[in-house]
């Protein structure tokens, strides 16, 4: 059986923190699907269609990650793609208390799916997408949170 993940995410833009976790998880799962989440609720900085295209630069060099992009709940997406598995990152302990409750209703709305998560290395802690969206806004250089290559508009 294919273990397949699902990393959702905004992805508003991607970090090296995200980077870091999904090059990781190769080593766990046979096929990692970057889920782009578009939430109506939420005002993105940037476009999907660059936040797909950087995650797909980014990748590049994976055959066994795709890009994608969904509405609607996580688990259905997972359903809808045969996935078994959601991956999450954690930096912190509040990641942790919110990713577990969120992993816990994931659970109870689809018993066949299980929830993963990776520590953040030290290095990737303090980096976020809002963050890096708020240096970039004010004119910093966002080059050291996101990966090689990328630049954003």
């Amino acid at each position: 059986m294919i273990k397949k993940a699902v990393f959702p995410g905004s992805f508003d833009p991607i970090t090296l923190g995200h980077e870091n976790i999904i090059r990781r998880a190769l080593s766990i799962f046979d096929e990692i699907i970057i889920a782009v989440g578009q939430n109506i609720e939420k005002k993105s900085q940037f476009s999907l269609e660059d936040r797909v295209k950087w995650i797909k630069q980014t990748f590049a060099d994976s055959p066994q990650i795709t890009v994608d992009f969904y509405t609607g709940l996580t688990v259905d997406y997972c359903r809808k793609v045969g996935a078994t598995f959601i991956l999450r990152g954690l930096r912190t302990s509040a990641d942790f208390e919110f990713e577990r409750t969120v992993g816990q209703v994931n659970k109870r709305l689809y018993n066949s799916v299980e929830t993963v998560f990776l520590l953040s290395f030290p290095e990737y802690t303090s980096i976020n997408s809002s963050i890096v969206r708020d240096v970039y806004r004010n004119g910093g250089d966002v080059s050291i949170f996101i990966p090689k290559g990328i630049v954003l508009p």
